[in-house]
């Protein structure tokens, strides 16, 4: 069973397959936003509707924490529109977004 865990020193959630990691939505942070600005699941795993369990997992997160979801990946863009229940919580990108994302701390791999 995949779940997901948030590592903020890396501003990104992982997608783990017992304990190995197949996937990863990439953010950054402008105050109570959090920009979503890539969603990557492994090949190996494709076809499984894992992105679809990361995203939710992650927006989930992203609520629950009080925060707004600014989807700029296109998957994420994509995938909300087909849960509702999250519009209220959609933020539309602007150049600001787009700026923050270009201007986030890289992280060392």
């Amino acid at each position: 069973m995949a779940t997901v865990e948030d590592r903020p020193s890396e501003l990104r959630y992982v997608l783990l397959d017992e304990g190995t990691e197949i996937g990863e939505e990439a953010y950054v942070d402008t105050g109570d936003e959090r920009i979503l600005f890539h969603t990557l699941v492994a090949e190996s795993h494709a076809g499984k509707g894992l992105a679809s369990v990361l995203v939710r997992a992650v927006i989930r997160d992203i609520v629950d924490r009080g925060m707004k979801v600014v989807p700029v990946c296109p998957y994420v863009k994509a995938w909300l529109p087909k849960h509702p229940e999250y519009a209220e919580f959609v933020v539309e990108p602007t150049r600001a977004h787009l700026r923050a994302i270009s201007a986030r701390p890289r992280v060392a791999e």
